[in-house]
């Protein structure tokens, strides 16, 4: 009869062990569930402030979480026992391999490299399985407090810059590299009005303060301003998108999944042809213009590096500000005093004061290393800056010899915009992601994006609007469309 060599005896009792230690963990996690059962449903029976929706889902991803870990906990478990199976196995095994004996370094470096393999297995499901229990519970969050209301397609190409009116009635504005800039009625996504007067990429829009006057910068080299008339349509009823997907839908798109923009909505709008005023002295693209405090003047940032100061009533050229080394990517006004900042793909940016009308002064300002994509104003005594570094940063216009806040992005990031209330920084990046941070670098959200609502190709531009009761943030990119979102700002700051 035969019988067992003493390690084959060895494994064969360390299999049965193991054995029936998983099935005793499997018990045990099974009375578990039955003990913390009565709990749960004791905790869902008394008295609590949040709603009932809220409230089981909370438990839900509780839920999840526990049974998340208790997998990992019963994988941790067999792995470990796999490592001191393998070490029992290389032992004996080491007497006589191939009729050679092995040496102790070979055994140790051969051992060594199973156990770094099954360790690296496990820090693998560790972090692929508490990375869906964390995402699964942001993306239930954000979803709550941000919302996609209204999609505005029609653009042929993709769109560089979206702007919101500051006068009644509040329409959206975009800028596509389809020669053409849009007004649309926010509400029902309808076009009202179709600029077709440039003859290149139109790069910008924005709006007159207080009258109903346009201002675009284009590639054909020029600044246009011009007068609009909108009648805004019915409201529709709009429709909640963010109650059809779930947590699931977080993927990946193709350019297949684009927005068909072939269909001409534009076609049955009032078309604009011809500017009021063209404000000509740049030598290559003019990649973004804005007004200055009360309307009266324009400033205009260009790929020839400089950037002009004009008189909208005459279209005269005041000041040309030169300085910057590489092309200017783009410029901003402060809301309410007479200061400009330019951005440059020199990983400057520069602060124009013409404060004092007799004289102004310039401030250089070198705190990113890859080009600046945007600059912009707060209400208050701060700018905010964005660049391809991966980086923004946030200034005290008293004392910037240093950023007050820094916030590191995994993907470059382009326009940014800031609340004018709250002081929420909108990221658009170009990994088609936008997230909203505070001033003080807290990420407090990332807009929701799935196969079937946002954006699928890179975010170009975000601009907040606090005057419209239902769309507060706009954002807009490469993939033809235009999305607004309603941000529930007092939950997002309660979330924080």
């Amino acid at each position: 009869m035969p019988t067992e060599s003493g390690s084959c005896s060895t494994a064969r009792q360390a299999k049965q062990k193991r054995k029936s230690h998983s099935l005793s963990i499997r018990r045990t996690n099974s009375s578990e569930q039955e003990r913390t059962g009565l709990p749960r449903e004791m905790l869902e029976g008394q008295d609590s402030k949040l709603p009932s929706s809220v409230r089981s889902t909370l438990l839900e991803l509780f839920g999840q979480i526990e049974r998340e870990f208790e997998n990992l906990y019963i994988e941790n478990l067999e792995l470990r026992r796999e490592i001191d199976t393998l070490n029992e196995r290389l032992a004996a095994e080491g007497q006589t391999i191939d009729g050679a004996e092995l040496s102790k370094g070979q055994l140790k470096t051969k051992a060594s490299h199973s156990t770094s393999q099954l360790s690296q297995k496990l820090k693998t499901t560790y972090k692929a399985s508490t990375s869906k229990i964390v995402s699964s519970f942001k993306t239930t969050t954000s979803r709550a407090i941000c919302q996609l209301v209204k999609e505005y397609i029609g653009h042929r190409d993709g769109i560089w810059d979206v702007s919101v009116t500051r006068t009644q009635p509040v329409v959206l504005g975009t800028a596509s590299a389809d020669h053409t800039a849009l007004l649309w009625s926010i509400e029902t996504g309808k076009c009202l009005v179709k600029y077709t007067g440039h003859v290149g990429s139109v790069n910008s829009i924005k709006f007159h303060p207080s009258e109903q006057l346009a201002l675009t910068a284009s590639g054909d080299q020029t600044a246009h301003i011009w007068r609009y008339i909108v009648q805004l349509p019915t409201p529709q009823p709009i429709v909640d998108t963010s109650q059809q997907i779930s947590g699931e839908d977080e993927v990946e798109f193709s350019d297949k999944d684009e927005p068909d923009g072939d269909g001409d909505v534009s076609s049955d709008c009032p078309t604009i042809r011809v500017p009021l005023t063209s404000l000509k002295s740049h030598q290559g693209v003019v990649i973004a213009a804005d007004w200055l405090v009360g309307g009266k003047q324009a400033v205009t940032a260009s790929w020839d590096r400089t950037a002009n100061l004009y008189d909208v009533e005459t279209s005269e050229l005041v000041h040309s500000l030169t300085g910057h080394d590489q092309e200017l990517t783009h410029c901003c006004t402060h809301p309410n005093q007479r200061l400009v900042v330019t951005s440059s793909r020199d990983t400057t940016f520069r602060l124009w004061d013409f404060r004092d009308p007799s004289i102004h002064s310039v401030n250089v300002f070198q705190g990113h290393t890859d080009t600046v994509t945007s600059a912009v104003f707060t209400v208050g005594d701060n700018v905010v800056s964005g660049s391809d570094d991966r980086t923004v940063k946030v200034w005290d216009l008293k004392n910037m010899r240093s950023p007050i806040a820094t916030i590191r992005t995994d993907s470059a990031i382009n326009r940014i915009n800031v609340g004018v209330g709250q002081k929420i920084i909108a990221l658009p990046h170009d990994n088609r992601q936008v997230r909203l941070f505070d001033m003080s670098g807290v990420r407090l959200a990332r807009l929701p994006r799935s196969n079937r609502q946002g954006h699928r190709r890179m975010v170009c531009c975000s601009a907040w609007s606090e005057d419209h009761p239902i769309c507060n943030l706009f954002t807009c990119g490469f993939d033809r469309q235009a999305i607004g979102w309603n941000i529930n700002i007092p939950a997002l700051l309660q979330e924080k």
